[in-house]
Order: C-alpha cells, then sequence, then structure tokens
C-alpha cells in the first residue's frame, strides 16, 4: 500500500511546494493537486515538477466539461514530461452547479462523457495515428455539418514519454463506479468506508471488472481520511465534522447531491436528510452537530497505533492501493512525521 496525500489550496500553494519536498522524503508517495474554483491544478503540477524528485504528482481532479478531451491528454502528457514519467491524471464530472455556473456548458451525459474522454486521451497518447473518435458525447474531429467542417484528424504534435498516462476518476454513483472498474486505472472514492464498500459499490465494481480489458492493471483505489496516531488520538475525528456537514449539506443542489446519496446508500438516509435541511438553513454548526459519531469513526482514522494498524488491514483488504490521508499531528509532532510514522507501519 501507498501513501497518499491532496494538497492544501487554502494556504500559500507555493509554499506548499516546500512541504510536499519534506514529505516526500518521508515517504509519501503520491501527491493529489486539487482544482474547485480557484487557481488551475495543472500549473502548480508542473511547478512541484520541477521541485520534486520521486513522487508522483496527481490532479485532484479536473473536470471532463472545463477542458477538451485532446487538451487534457495534452496537459497529463506535458506535466509528464516535465517530471519524468509522475502524472498521475485524476478526472471526474463535477456537477451542475460548477459545471454550468462556472464553466457555462451543459452538464450532460457524464458517465459517457467520462468514458469518451478516457478513450480519447489514450488514442492521443498511442500516438500511432491521427485521432478520428466519433461518440455520443463526444466528437473529434467536428463532423461535416458542424462549425466550419474543415477539422482533420490531428495526432500531437510531440510524442509522449510514455504510452499512457494513468487516469483516475472520482465516482460515487452505482453507473459511474461500474465505467470506472471496466475503463480506469484508478478509482477516486470520497468518504470511502472498507467494511461498507462491498454492500454499496461491491455489485457495480464486480460487473465493471468483468468487462475490464485484461491489457490493463488490476484497478487501483486511493482512499482514506483524517490521521491522528497516538492515545488520544481519538478525538481528531471531530475536526470532519464541518466538512461532512458541509459536502452533505452544501455540495450540490436537493437531488444532485452525491455525497448526500452516499451517506444514505451508507445507512444514515434521515441523518442526511437532517444535515442538508440545516446546513441550506443556514445554520451550519448544527448541520455539523448532525452529523453521527459513527460515520465520523467509519470515515477516518483516529486513534491508538493498534487501533490504526487494524483500520490499515481493512483498507487494504478492501483493495485500496493508496492510503489517501489528512495527516493530524499530536502532542507536537509535524504532518511529515506522522506520514513517516505511517510509512513504518506499511513498509
Amino acid at each position: 500500500m501507498k501513501i497518499s496525500m491532496q494538497l492544501r489550496y487554502d494556504r500559500d500553494i507555493v509554499g506548499s511546494a516546500a512541504q510536499v519536498s519534506e514529505l516526500e522524503s518521508a515517504g509519501l508517495d503520491l501527491i493529489w493537486v486539487p482544482e474547485a474554483y480557484g487557481y488551475d491544478a495543472p500549473s502548480f503540477m508542473g511547478f512541484l515538477a520541477a521541485r520534486t524528485e520521486r513522487i508522483e504528482i496527481g490532479s485532484g481532479i479536473l473536470s471532463i466539461y472545463s477542458r477538451t478531451p485532446a487538451l487534457l491528454a495534452m496537459t497529463a502528457a506535458g506535466i509528464d514530461a516535465l517530471s519524468g514519467g509522475r502524472c498521475q491524471l485524476g478526472l471526474g464530472s463535477s456537477g451542475p452547479q460548477v459545471v454550468e455556473g462556472l464553466h457555462g456548458v451543459p452538464f450532460s451525459a457524464p458517465v459517457t462523457r467520462t468514458r469518451e474522454t478516457i478513450e480519447i486521451m489514450r488514442a492521443f497518447w498511442a500516438h500511432d495515428r491521427p485521432v478520428n473518435y466519433s461518440g455520443r458525447a463526444v466528437r473529434t474531429p467536428l463532423p461535416k455539418g458542424c462549425g466550419s467542417g474543415l477539422g482533420i484528424p490531428m495526432k500531437l504534435l510531440t510524442p509522449p514519454v510514455r504510452p499512457a498516462v494513468p487516469v483516475w476518476v472520482a465516482a460515487m454513483g452505482p453507473k459511474n463506479v461500474r465505467m470506472v472498474a471496466e475503463t480506469a486505472d484508478g478509482w477516486l472514492p470520497m468518504f470511502f468506508v472498507p467494511e461498507w464498500c462491498d454492500r454499496v459499490w461491491g455489485a457495480a465494481l464486480r460487473a465493471g471488472t468483468a468487462a475490464r480489458d485484461p491489457q490493463l492493471s488490476p484497478l487501483q483505489i486511493s482512499a482514506g481520511g483524517l490521521l491522528a496516531i497516538g492515545p488520544d488520538a481519538a478525538r481528531a475525528r471531530e475536526l470532519a465534522r464541518s466538512q461532512l456537514a458541509l459536502f452533505i449539506g452544501g455540495m450540490g443542489a436537493p437531488g444532485h447531491n452525491y455525497y448526500y446519496d452516499l451517506v444514505s446508500r451508507y445507512g444514515y438516509a434521515k441523518e442526511a436528510e437532517a444535515i442538508q435541511r440545516l446546513f441550506l438553513a443556514g445554520d451550519k454548526a448544527g448541520a455539523a452537530a448532525a452529523v453521527p459519531a459513527t460515520l465520523l469513526e467509519a470515515t477516518t482514522l483516529c486513534g491508538t497505533e493498534s487501533y490504526v494498524r487494524d483500520r490499515l488491514d481493512a483498507y487494504r483488504e478492501a483493495g485500496v492501493s493508496h492510503l489517501q490521508v489528512v495527516p493530524v499531528p499530536q502532542n507536537g509532532e509535524s504532518e511529515t512525521a506522522v506520514v513517516a510514522r505511517l510509512k513504518n507501519f506499511i513498509s
């Protein structure tokens, strides 16, 4: 099992590069660079490529609606070249509020568009012929009758340094998870609970795996949560309350909230309804207080050393290849020290 983290983007991102270098020395294997609606991720991924040597650098995530498949392929190939083959491309559909509100494009056919985007990118990376793709959601080049009619099949001007860049997809709905298990190199689930994975996603994962191209490696999974290790570390779970309340209550309009739906499938439908109602009414503190303690524990790794080791075993048994953590230092230690301790547990 490898260790991954998401870069904090609510602080000085240039200063964060120095911390990534320290985390690399401590044994961190993969850093995910987020992109919401602030700075773009690829610019900083290239910056990190110049400041690090070994660590893999992933986008966590780029929306499939904000860039064309060709530009996504070009971007990943460029970062892969700058980093010496260390790029990991994390993609996702985002949601209609951001896609239509920020990017001004229709949020339609997300599962189909994701699948076709992956297929087109791999065709560009193969670099063996001009790409000509006619899908249900994406077509390149545009066919006659669309646009000027002058588009021609093309391939990347610069050969990629690898025949393909690993593609990870953030997915939670059954149809999307099935597509990921069939098509992607990796899966980025949020609020992943290893003991509940098979109940919620097992059928979709098995169906997708059955249709998976045998030339693809087994599906990788990056999942985890807050990590705190120590005699009193269980108290650190409380730090996850506000995030769970935000995502369940406010990340998406009612009826279009993936996190609300996921927690409901976990068995917390009544609690999810209360959290969303309170959050949308402006009572964020009440929404956070309504998050069940059992859900806090299930979605974090906070406790004694033996407790954390047991949680690692559960994640490993559920197929997690990259434990994605948010270190919470205890007793004056640093985030880098927490990662180093975790690395010793895994080694």
